[in-house]
């Protein structure tokens, strides 16, 4: 496989920093260029950085020069990677496109676009076909495709196998989400030691809008979304990394416990023999033992890339419930976006 030139938006973000780790000796990306604000662009990547990334800053990227995020400074890179932040990406990464330079996106400007692909490689590889309908170039080298919110990737994960076996007809859910999720410095300690936030703002309306596209259906190139109303309650824990979720889903279909177990130990990923480098062996790890899963433990599973199930159990008020989890920083962040990535370039639309 080629070797592709990325260039990374936000780049001293934590996103942008968790992009920068991930991509240590990927087989098919190399950094070429990290891009980030005006008061960063000119220094040097260990001179603007404040690194807060568990390992010691990559010795191949520290000296690299900071660009500021205009497509004219990215003319050298095969597509980028964007970590930006919402209130700055829609300009800056249509410029991207316009100029004919991709864009992955993390930022959840793009995710209610018609025509940009809301993508979960295991969940809705079909749906990158929706790129055809961009009009950001005249020759299509130019486009968006986002990644989903962090709580939406377990929840759609473990949603699809139902889906596609019973049916949907309602979603009700808790989030537990780590810290890490709200970026840095985050929220304050006297916030969060000890303590349980039972609001996290502008999540609940993403985890309610974004499974419903990610689960839709395309009928001749148009998406027809999935429909049944989700409710959700987003809270924030004093847990590092892996947001859990406890959900409970009325299916059309009534099945029992073993049943929905059963469903979701058999189901094969449509990219499984793809062999993406950072797609997990397991996408689904469907736990038996009732004290499972749990953020600490199984969090970095499959390189923080595996959606962990556990207490499966039939519901006294709606069909079924269940715990899901997921590292949210890599297979609901960076991690998600690098493996979009790979299937692009598979299905040739990174060249």
């Amino acid at each position: 496989m080629a070797q592709f030139k990325v260039g990374i938006l936000g780049a001293t973000g934590a996103v942008g920093q968790k992009f920068i780790r991930l991509l240590q000796n990927h087989e098919w990306f190399k950094i070429e260029a990290l891009g980030a604000s005006e008061r960063s662009a000119g220094k040097s990547y260990k001179q603007a950085a404040n690194w807060i990334e568990s390992i010691p800053m990559p010795e191949d990227v520290s000296g690299i020069e900071v660009r500021n995020c205009t497509a004219s400074e990215f003319g050298d890179v095969d597509f980028v990677f964007s970590g930006l932040d919402s209130s700055v990406a829609t300009e800056v990464e249509a410029d991207f496109a316009k100029a004919g330079i991709p864009v992955i996106s993390n930022a959840k400007n793009y995710r209610t676009d018609p025509t940009v692909p809301l993508l979960v490689p295991e969940v809705n590889p079909d749906h990158i076909s929706m790129i055809d309908k961009q009009t950001f170039t005249e020759d299509g080298s130019g486009w968006i495709v986002t990644n989903p919110n962090c709580v939406a990737v377990p929840l759609v994960m473990s949603l699809k196998p139902l889906y596609d076996n019973f049916g949907i007809k309602s979603v009700i859910l808790t989030s537990m989400q780590a810290i890490s999720g709200a970026g840095y410095p985050g929220v304050p300690s006297l916030d969060i030691l000890g303590n349980v936030v039972p609001f996290i703002g502008g999540e609940e309306p993403k985890i309610a809008a974004e499974p419903l596209k990610l689960l839709g259906r395309l009928n001749d190139g148009v998406l027809q979304h999935a429909d049944f109303p989700i409710q959700a309650t987003a809270t924030r824990v004093p847990v590092l990394n892996g947001h859990m979720l406890s959900i409970a889903v009325q299916l059309e279909k009534e099945a029992d416990a073993e049943e929905v177990k059963k469903a979701l130990k058999e189901w094969k990923s449509p990219i499984g023999d793809l062999k993406l480098p950072s797609a997990p062996n397991f996408p689904l790890n469907v736990f038996d033992d009732d004290f499972y899963p749990q953020p600490r433990l199984h969090a970095d599973s499959q390189k923080g890339m595996q959606t962990a199930i556990g207490r499966v159990r039939n519901s006294n008020v709606l069909s079924i419930s269940y715990i899901a989890m997921a590292h949210n920083t890599i297979r609901g962040a960076a991690g998600g976006a690098i493996l979009n990535a790979e299937l692009l370039v598979k299905k040739n639309y990174i060249k």
